[in-house]
């Protein structure tokens, strides 16, 4: 007696159910995804996928268990597109409809059909495969529509069904960006670097192919090699869902997407850029449910974290944070903030753009194609009574003086400054234009940071340092006894699956931090170059980012290379 074959609205139902009953998808999900389903068709997986719901790896995930296939990666696909041909071609149905129907067959060294499909419950594509290899064991596996797409494109392109010609027509562009698998596949991108805690994603076109790299703990990571040939209705795509314009690709654009990937609510900054070969994409991704942070979790130790809660809890005066972009400043003020709320003080923010949203602060965004910068702003903020005001970047004097001018008048400034060192950030606000008087007794504290990865807690192991890093630990452990209380535990890692092979899983800050001594102050109105105020700093128990990464070092928190990768060696080289 011949095995029925589940019909698709059999399966639908059952993968909504198993999905719902794990707790993958709400009740809410299920029923907007039955309803779109219902009015247009489709698969229930790819529209959960599609409206945000799930990720497909979930739904692979449970369709494995549904149907008994097994889930195969992109590296157990066969590579070359004649073993998929040699088998399409020897069947009596024409290849061209199988890749229409996105189906590939391949048979491996044990003669096994192997059949991977868009639609791999679908009945009469199985039954085509039963009649076609009637004589044959046929195994079909789920493959990820990432997977099949890229081969389904590379057999196009060997047998030159694609000619890889875009029209510039801005319909043409619009239509490839609604075909449903060039949606499922910006869906499914988005889905994956959220999951795998990407923090932006990098589409970079060459000149037969382009990356989709995902950065992951402040790394960049390759996740997707394509054919050139898809860049355009991948960038199309983007461009269409972030409101830039698909047709303009000579100038840069911004854009922005608001949307709900995998059950979380996000907000997609995106920079498109031309290039030789194409636009260059760029996508930082922003979840609106923010991890919890608080200012004694992001890494300082115990006298850093003492001296700036002490810092920011005074009534008046500048406190900047710097750094590179990704640095991690952004978060070190919304935390310090959070810090500080106490229900009495008015509060007030100006930022471009507003990355975080903070309860009980007056949260300002600048619009520079209006002219309402940062200055404007500031100007508008001081009438507003505040106590303690966050400027998301000093950028310009103008900006630096009003900063200036409301911490003389008794108010708490906040700011971020792009220098390398903290002590640098003297110098620069003193070649902006502001007298060295004025940054001397304006300025009460410095800090820079950086992020750096912390080790896998699975795959550590013990390292052996050199022996310019140990003779450097010994000079701290002198210096900072208090801090440094028990023997090293240097470490280094192998990669495994739980880190994605890296080595790393998370990320920490290290920090250095000067206070502004009368001794400090004195070198700032003399304009004294960085070195003679690090050389005072010094004096005064201040330890610089390599310093601090070493002690976190030699405490198994990191690696010695990753704190020398985001740190520098200077310090460590000429020992």
């Amino acid at each position: 007696m011949k095995k029925k074959i589940k019909t698709k609205l059999e399966e639908k139902d059952l993968i909504g159910q198993i999905l719902k009953e794990k707790g993958l998808i709400s009740d809410e999900d299920l029923d907007k995804a039955l309803s779109f389903q219902q009015q247009f068709g489709g698969r229930l997986g790819a529209i959960l996928v599609r409206i945000g719901a799930i990720s497909e790896k979930d739904v692979l995930a449970c369709l494995s268990v549904q149907l008994g296939f097994e889930i195969i990666d992109k590296e157990d696909l066969p590579s070359s597109p004649e073993i998929y041909l040699n088998c399409l071609e020897s069947t009596n149905i024409d290849t061209n409809w199988w890749l229409e129907n996105d189906t590939l067959l391949w048979k491996d060294k044990n003669s096994i059909i192997n059949c991977i499909s868009r639609d791999p419950v679908n009945s009469s594509l199985r039954e085509s495969v039963s009649q076609e290899f009637e004589n044959d064991n046929i195994k079909w596996l789920l493959a990820s529509n990432r997977d099949l797409d890229f081969i389904l494109d590379t057999i196009r392109q060997d047998i030159s069904l694609n000619k890889g010609n875009i029209s510039d027509d801005v319909a043409f562009l619009r239509e490839l960006a609604e075909e449903a698998p060039v949606v499922e596949m910006v869906s499914n991108t988005l889905a994956q670097a959220l999951n795998e805690g990407a923090s932006d994603i990098h589409v970079e076109p060459r000149e037969s192919d382009f990356d989709i790299r995902y950065r992951i703990d402040g790394v960049l990571q390759n996740r997707l090699t394509l054919p050139r040939n898809r860049f355009d209705a991948i960038a199309s795509r983007i461009k269409l869902i972030s409101g830039i314009d698909i047709a303009e690709r000579r100038l840069p654009q911004d854009g922005r997407i608001g949307t709900r990937i995998s059950g979380k609510d996000l907000d997609i900054r995106v920079s498109s850029l031309p290039g030789v070969w194409g636009e260059s994409i760029v996508l930082r991704l922003l979840v609106k449910e923010q991890k919890e942070f608080s200012l004694n979790k992001i890494g300082m130790a115990d006298d850093h974290f003492s001296f700036f809660s002490s810092l920011s809890r005074e009534p008046h005066g500048i406190v900047l944070v710097t750094g590179p972009t990704g640095s991690g400043k952004s978060t070190t003020l919304k935390v310090t903030l959070e810090h500080i709320i106490d229900g009495k003080k008015k509060i007030i923010t100006v930022e471009d753009p507003v990355e975080y949203n903070i309860y009980g602060v007056t949260q300002v965004q600048t619009k520079s194609d209006i002219g309402y910068n940062f200055a404007r702003a500031l100007r508008s903020i001081l009438r507003q009574d505040p106590d303690t005001i966050m400027i998301g970047e000093i950028r310009d004097i103008e900006t630096a003086e009003i900063a200036v001018q409301a911490s003389l008048t008794g108010h708490m400034v906040f700011s971020t400054l792009h220098t390398n060192d903290s002590l640098s950030a003297f110098t620069r606000l003193i070649d902006m234009g502001l007298e060295p008087f004025l940054v001397a007794s304006s300025v009460r504290g410095v800090m820079a940071q950086r992020l750096a990865r912390r080790i896998c807690s699975k795959c550590s192991h013990k390292s052996s340092p050199s022996k310019q890093v140990i003779y450097k630990y010994d000079y701290l452990r002198d210096r900072f006894p208090n801090l440094i209380t028990s023997s090293p535990e240097w470490v280094s890692s192998a990669g495994c699956g739980n880190c994605q092979n890296t080595g790393f899983k998370g990320r920490m800050g290290i920090y250095e931090m000067a206070s502004v001594s009368d001794g400090l102050a004195d070198l700032i109105m003399q304009n004294k170059p960085v070195h003679e105020l690090h050389n005072l700093a010094e004096k005064e128990n201040f330890r610089t980012l390599l310093e601090d990464g070493l002690i976190k070092a030699s405490m198994g928190h990191t690696s010695i290379e990753e704190v020398m990768r985001v740190a520098g060696q200077t310090g460590i080289d000429n020992i």
